[in-house]
């Protein structure tokens, strides 16, 4: 049976003869007309890579995988443009109804994909970045998995790569509260699934497992509080729809206050867990167990900022109460402060950026908060340029360390040397490293560009991002402002003193003597990276 004025084309899939239910159906085509109707393919195309990889990445090798992964993520960047593209010419929001999805009672809920100017700026991040990073993974994971003795890993951390990147767009792309709730959790799984990529390995042989099941049990106690304001907000509004929620917000906040009230803060606890601020910021360093473009995608670029987006995404919410509006900037704010205390004593080069990423998190936070949505959203863009390239070059680094600790074992006198030394090389301490300006020279280059981004030193974009929000938070709440400026020095401190540790002096270790740069499909996402690091500040000038 087809419902023609539903489902222009499409199949209807009946309940059974005789059911009185309504019977689901699929809209696929989109009704939508023009790019809009692209939209559903933000999710097929990593699908499809992912099952290509999935059940027939066994028998290709591993340049293959990685093309197929990467150009899955490289499509759903594609439409992200188009998009866009079409956004800015018809200067409307749309939704792209896909399927009917629940149906019981007075809930009627589709599988829709919101196109604004939000979503598309999260697809535009998630998919460009998320891009880079597939790139990067296919030089970095070829020397990891023979590192840790295990290549047939290869394609399964493509296959988790796409299985996020799909989660993800569901996540930034749905038009209401729950479809948001299912990518949502499907980035959760992908942590834990990337987290403990190599379960078997860590203390004792377990911890790289522990640090995954640390993340996900952390991340279930804010997704509870999401479920509490989800529940709150249907028993409230009737819907979880964002449009009729947003249009009934100001007639609720004038009825019922503590309804709204308690909404946001329930809130709140789901952007405490998935972004790491206090109390729930603890699973994030232990995070940096997974490999290095892990800690890039998921803990810098895209997973962590999802708190931010649902904090911006529910604005209308949170102006009507301006208590729940306090809390969350002082909660970002002492995050910031408190995370960026912690960095200053670290010296795992990971562990320094994983408390740097919480760090700046409570700067976006802090300024979603005060209702400085644009900042928030400025800073998460450029934050997922620098830092994504931080933590991608950190990886250069640490495989340079490796290389050079590959030569000196095989070379009988240095091995020597090392042995009667007594000294175990961890390749992530920067106590072992020192003096690779000289050996790993595009990495150095491109570390300096993404330290000073990240330090807020002008021009580069940090510096017009993060300046926007103390700007904003010196208008509106001085004691926050105060806060924010002094993590601002602590930022620039603990960086300078990472640079130093890591390419400045003398070597610290035959290994790093030794090191090497890294191949060029790793070198090139990072020049890209540095280059939107330091002209990323330029999308929110005047007329841009």
């Amino acid at each position: 049976t087809f419902r023609q004025e539903e489902a222009r084309a499409g199949v209807t899939l009946v309940v059974g003869e005789g059911a009185t239910a309504e019977p689901l159906y699929f809209v696929f085509p989109p009704t939508a007309t023009g790019p809009e109707s692209l939209a559903p393919w933000l999710v097929f195309f990593p699908l499809i890579g992912l099952l290509i990889n999935g059940f027939f990445g066994g028998r290709l090798s591993e340049n293959v995988v990685g093309i197929i992964g990467s150009t899955a993520s490289g499509l759903t960047f594609v439409v992200s443009v188009l998009l866009t593209i079409s956004l800015a010419s018809n200067h409307e929001a749309v939704a792209v109804p896909l399927a009917q999805w629940i149906k019981i009672g007075e809930l009627d809920l589709r599988w829709a994909f919101q196109v604004d100017t939000l979503s598309v700026t999260m697809m535009l991040v998630v998919s460009g970045v998320g891009t880079l990073i597939h790139i990067y993974s296919i030089g970095y994971m070829h020397e990891d998995v023979r590192h840790n003795g295990d290549p047939k890993r290869f394609r399964r951390f493509f296959v988790f790569l796409n299985l996020f990147i799909a989660a993800m767009m569901i996540l930034v792309s749905s038009d209401n509260y729950l479809m948001l709730f299912v990518g949502w959790e499907g980035v959760g799984l992908c942590s834990f699934l990337l987290i403990g990529f190599w379960y078997d390995k860590g203390k004792d042989g377990i911890g790289n497992a522990l640090a995954a099941k640390k993340a996900f049990v952390t991340n279930r106690i804010g997704d509870f509080g999401f479920l509490l304001a989800a529940f709150t907000m249907f028993w409230a509004f009737g819907s979880f729809n964002f449009e009729e929620v947003f249009t009934k917000v100001p007639a609720i906040a004038e009825a019922t206050p503590a309804v709204i009230l308690a909404i946001t803060l329930f809130m709140l606890i789901g952007v405490t867990g998935k972004s790491a601020q206090i109390p729930l910021y603890v699973w994030l360093p232990d995070a940096m167990a997974g490999p290095t473009p892990v800690s890039a995608l998921i803990h810098a670029a895209t997973m962590v900022t999802a708190g931010v987006y649902l904090t911006v995404r529910s604005f209308p919410l949170y102006v009507e109460a301006p208590t729940a509006q306090l809390v969350v900037s002082l909660v970002g704010a002492i995050t910031a402060l408190f995370a960026a205390t912690i960095a200053v004593g670290q010296f795992d080069i990971k562990k320094v950026l994983a408390y740097s990423t919480v760090s700046q998190l409570g700067f976006m936070v802090a300024a979603a908060g005060m209702g400085a949505v644009y900042a928030a959203m400025f800073h998460l863009i450029t934050h997922a340029f620098f830092k994504g390239l931080l933590f991608l070059a950190s990886g250069s680094v640490i495989q340079g360390v490796e290389r050079g600790l590959h030569h000196v074992e095989h070379d009988p006198h240095l091995k020597k040397t090392l042995k009667n030394s007594g000294h175990h090389v961890d390749p992530q301490d920067m106590r072992n490293m020192g003096g690779m300006r000289t050996r790993m020279k595009t990495t150095f280059w491109v570390y300096m560009i993404g330290s000073l981004a990240l330090a807020g030193i002008f021009p580069l974009a940090g510096f017009w991002s993060k300046d926007e929000i103390l700007a904003g938070q010196l208008a509106y709440r001085t004691p926050i402002f105060v806060i924010l400026l002094i993590t601002a020095f602590l930022t620039a401190f603990y960086m300078t003193r990472q640079v130093l540790m890591v390419f400045y002096g003398e070597p610290r270790t035959p290994a790093a003597e030794h090191a090497q740069e890294s191949p060029r499909v790793m070198t090139i996402p990072l020049i890209i990276l540095a280059i939107l690091s330091a002209l990323g500040g330029l999308i929110n000038l005047p007329k841009l």
